[in-house]
């Protein structure tokens, strides 16, 4: 049984859960306290383990072989013992856990289900990647729940190709959510050094407790984020991997220096506007996540350190403090790359994002403070891209032109040449723009442009929404018909609507109303005038 069949049959429980009055989102989190301790039985009855970090009576064995009331309830004390463990991190999962499940038989369906899973084959595949599945299926099926914050995995795991994670490295995700790139980093850093085996003890210690640490707000989307790291054999400190907190207050302030930031921030202004973003070291207030979150991660780098964040559009051309922060970032980072996403890969439908790579410093001077940025690398990933759903998804293989691209120096320094004309865009028109001048026309139509600091400041205003293919689908402004054609068309096609309503209307019996409106709508338009005259 593969992992996705297992996934499949999991989820597959929802329909069961769904009588007792939960839902999707409800049912992953109520899924996972019961995972949790069922995964901890299976990795140390494998050995995996050098000992059980359930207490007694807490354990898998202690809820098999009951059942009725009893079980609920021994169940329900379980959560709460969990929750008071001596050990600080299965207390930070189980804080605050209750079971919604009312009826004693829907959990024994869960826990007879749980034990009817091949254990053999999702150890060999992986409990983490087993657990992972679960919120990618929670996040694919439900426009809510997992689907705020989690980013599609293929997109994830290209980030981390491009900036190459190294043992030894501090790696930050200030708005972590399930955890899922501080996960990416590791497993990147582990298949380079042999699962950790070929690093020393005191080097090994340091990935596993050290090297991560991730900042989130929600304690649910936490209890996610610590069980996920866990699985995957990332402890953390004594607050696990994942800290509870807000990295846009207190929290933010307090974190370390990192040599690595890989963040999605969340979408949206913050609630109750600048005063809820309780940062006293960010030079531009707003009351912008987004423009927030930005600040915050550039001035959290090391000298040297990297990054690479999804933000949208809005970020790139807002004005005002949006202006003074990418200035700022500019300055104080060389922002060498900056990749546009396709739309449809999020759960909300139609918000155009972009990733942003940038090193602290200059390319030849980490510790530079101005004018580090020279020309930033734009790849156009979303113009006449197809739409992106379940029917259609975003993989691997679509990132791949622009890795390519990118290049093998995790800071943008590899040599780039532009040029790139993947998923036809030789055949995308392309819009008369200033940039355009003087170029030749097959570069014009490439996905892989360069545009210098100068250029950016002195045409473009330090907006960085710079775009040059035409959508296809898009309509010319300059191939429209002349005002007055257009406003007779639409005169027209609502004269027609009236027309249509007004027989509706008198259709229905409603012909005196029909007629009040006909007479309310002539004097409006002035004819009752044009008729006495």
């Amino acid at each position: 049984m593969t992992n996705n069949e297992i996934v499949q049959k999991l989820w597959n429980l929802c329909d069961v859960l769904r009588d007792d009055g939960i839902n999707y989102s409800d049912y992953v989190t109520e899924l996972v306290l019961l995972l949790f301790i069922k995964m901890e039985h299976e990795n140390t009855e494998a050995g995996l383990l050098g000992k059980h970090a359930l207490p007694e009576g807490c354990r898998w064995p202690d809820l098999t072989g009951r059942s009725g009331l009893p079980l609920l309830n021994d169940y329900k004390q379980i959560l709460l013992d969990l929750s008071k463990s001596r050990d600080s991190l299965i207390a930070a999962i189980y804080a605050d856990a209750q079971t919604r499940l009312r009826e004693p038989r829907h959990l024994e369906q869960m826990i007879t289900a749980l034990d009817a899973i091949d254990w053999f084959s999702a150890r060999a595949d992986g409990l983490g990647d087993l657990y992972e599945g679960l919120l990618e299926k929670n996040a694919g099926e439900t426009k809510s729940g997992a689907g705020q914050y989690f980013t599609p995995r293929a997109l994830i795991d290209s980030m981390v190709r491009c900036i190459k994670p190294q043992p030894g490295e501090v790696i930050q995700d200030p708005a972590a959510g399930t955890a899922g790139f501080l996960i990416a980093a590791d497993r990147y850093i582990k298949d380079q050094t042999d699962d950790l085996y070929d690093l020393d003890h005191q080097a090994q210690e340091f990935q596993r407790n050290r090297a991560f640490v991730g900042v989130e707000l929600v304690p649910g989307t936490r209890r996610l984020a610590l069980m996920n790291c866990l699985l995957h054999g990332m402890e953390g400190d004594d607050e696990g991997v994942v800290h509870l907190g807000n990295s846009l207050g207190q929290v933010g302030m307090n974190l370390p220096k990192a040599d690595i930031i890989l963040a999605n921030p969340p979408f949206g202004t913050a609630k109750g506007g600048e005063a809820s973003i309780s940062r006293d070291d960010l030079t531009y207030p707003t009351s912008n996540k987004q423009l927030a979150f930005l600040q915050h991660i550039y001035r959290g780098l090391k000298p040297g350190g990297r990054a690479a964040v999804v933000l949208p559009d809005n970020v790139l051309f807002e004005a005002g403090a949006g202006t003074d922060i990418r200035r700022d970032l500019m300055d104080k980072c060389n922002l060498h790359t900056i990749l546009r996403l396709p739309t449809g890969i999020f759960y909300a439908q139609g918000v155009k994002t972009n990733v942003l790579f940038f090193t602290k410093g200059s390319a030849t001077d980490p510790r530079q403070q101005e004018a580090c940025t020279q020309q930033v690398w734009v790849y156009d990933l979303r113009t006449n891209m197809p739409s992106f759903g379940k029917r259609s998804p975003f993989t691997a293989k679509h990132l791949q032109p622009f890795e390519t691209v990118y290049g093998d120096q995790p800071n943008g320094t590899s040599p780039r040449t532009e040029g790139e004309w993947s998923f036809g865009s030789e055949q995308i028109e392309v819009a008369e723009t200033a940039e355009n001048q003087g170029v030749a026309q097959d570069l014009t139509t490439s996905r892989w442009r360069c545009f210098s600091r100068d250029w950016i400041r002195d045409t473009k205003g330090d907006s960085l929404d710079i775009s040059w293919l035409k959508d296809n689908d898009s309509v010319d402004a300059a191939s429209l018909p002349e005002p007055d054609v257009l406003a007779a068309e639409a005169m027209s096609e609502l004269t027609e609507a009236l027309r249509e309503l007004d027989q509706l209307m008198q259709a229905l019996g409603a012909g005196d109303e029909a007629d009040s409106q006909k007479q309310l709508l002539a004097e409006v338009l002035g004819l009752n005038e044009e008729v006495k005259q």
